[in-house]
């Protein structure tokens, strides 16, 4: 179901339910056993949330609100999934980046900054033009005679 279309957002959204699912059936082995259910898709449970939250009318819910409802396509044997939904998925958790991802980032930054540093460097400075204007020098003279 991934296309190339969808959004960054949309991805971390599944990424977090499948992250938080598969925690789930590593504890829970009951449940372990819908989640490996071949005829069912993490994509699918997205799509069918997605459509959860849609009819609701409502747009904003706890995560265990939206992981209750993921749980629930799982553990039903017949539910509608419903057609995707082409929209913006908001996720608010804190991303945590391994070493190498925060060396990468750093690495980035840091040429960013020299590229930028250099490209000050090359631009020919522009001297600002005088405006005074040139007067005669003349003495004032203290004594007229």
């Amino acid at each position: 179901m991934a296309s190339k279309n969808e959004n960054k957002g949309t991805m971390a959204f599944a990424d977090t339910i499948r992250h938080y699912l598969e925690k789930r059936a590593e504890k829970d082995v009951l449940f372990a056993v819908k989640f490996a259910n071949p005829s069912k898709s993490v994509e699918d449970c997205v799509t069918y949330i997605i459509n959860e939250v849609k009819k609701s009318g409502c747009n904003g819910f706890t995560d265990d609100e939206i992981f209750g409802k993921a749980v629930h396509y799982f553990e039903e044997s017949e539910i509608e999934v419903g057609n995707p939904i082409n929209c913006k998925v908001v996720v608010n958790h804190t991303v945590e980046l391994t070493e190498e991802e925060k060396e990468q980032a750093r690495h980035e930054a840091m040429e960013r900054l020299c590229l930028a540093e250099m490209a000050k460097m090359r631009k020919p400075s522009q001297s600002k033009p005088t405006t005074e204007k040139k007067t005669q020098d003349v003495q004032p003279s203290l004594f007229d005679f």
